[in-house]
């Protein structure tokens, strides 16, 4: 199995597309070979805050590391709701710096990429080897493994509590389908998805699927901006929280950081979107329901 970095550097730093490519090869997604750390390194290019705390790599290696410990013996897949909330609140990253793929490549490839490799290997399949896709160390932000972690924390948040991540994340269906989907960006849109999580009117994953289509599919004649309104984002508390960085402690392991001391979505809107999104789905077709509810 791929193994954790021999040369680890102190801070983190970019790794474009072109020069990821190179090291991401049979070896590698089949968990045969490491990623050549110093050669790696030397094609990376600084952060634009090299020097500010957030930019330490420790923490974040410290993050995967613990991951990797607590759910070793079970699913791997259950560590994507323990690590989002944590990894987000520990990078601390502006929407505009996530947006930069050579920040994932690089905590991919030169972070963590026996992580990728222990998350992210497929099944075995009959005259196949087990193995990661190339997309989980450099692809886009819903597929790639760490920013598609980072963007469910983001978009799924409210205001400071990250309770809906852990919900949302707990189910694959909602990462692979829902951050596709460019409604989730309003956030009583994805507050109120997340609420039906919770109160279990969705449970499967071809339910989460059913309501991810009906929702989008709904959003080209219902606006759900103007049926519930979202408050103006104001982005004091989040550059307040990104400088508070330098003097935060690490993240707590047993109990939930807190996100960016933002006001949270609007109840009323959350509640009238989700009492929508339950409407909508009552009469959305959901794959194989017909035969479950005929036997």
């Amino acid at each position: 199995m791929t193994e954790k970095p021999n040369h680890l550097p102190e801070r983190l730093a970019l790794l474009a597309d072109l020069n990821a490519a190179q090291y991401i090869g049979e070896g590698l997604l089949t968990g045969k070979e490491d990623v050549p750390a110093i050669g790696l390194n030397k094609v990376t290019e600084p952060l634009p805050y090299a020097e500010a705390s957030r930019a330490e790599l420790g923490p974040v290696r410290g993050l995967v590391d613990d991951a990797m410990h607590v759910f070793g013996d079970g699913k791997p897949t259950a560590a994507d709701a323990w690590l989002a909330p944590r990894l987000h609140a520990t990078l601390r990253l502006s929407r505009r710096e996530a947006a930069d793929r050579r920040f994932w490549n690089y905590l991919a490839l030169g972070v963590a990429p026996d992580y990728v490799v222990w998350r992210h290997t497929s099944e075995p399949k009959k005259d196949e080897l087990p193995r990661a896709t190339a997309a989980r160390f450099s692809g886009p932000a819903y597929t790639q493994a760490f920013a598609r972690l980072w963007w469910a924390a983001e978009l799924f948040r409210d205001g400071p509590d990250y309770a809906p991540v852990e919900t949302v994340c707990a189910h694959q269906d909602m990462l692979n389908s829902a951050l596709r989907l460019d409604v989730i960006d309003h956030r009583p849109t994805a507050q109120a998805m997340a609420r039906l999580i919770e109160r279990g009117t969705v449970r499967t994953g071809r339910e989460i699927n059913a309501l991810a289509a009906v929702i989008n599919a709904s959003a080209a004649t219902l606006m759900y901006d103007v049926i519930a309104p979202d408050i103006e984002r104001d982005g004091r508390p989040l550059r307040g929280w990104i400088e508070a960085a330098e003097w935060a402690a690490a993240v707590p392991r047993r109990t939930l950081p807190e996100g960016p001391p933002e006001e949270k979505a609007p109840e009323a809107s959350v509640v009238a979107l989700a009492d929508l999104f339950a409407s909508l789905f009552a009469e959305a077709p959901v794959r194989g329901k017909a035969t479950v509810d005929a036997a």
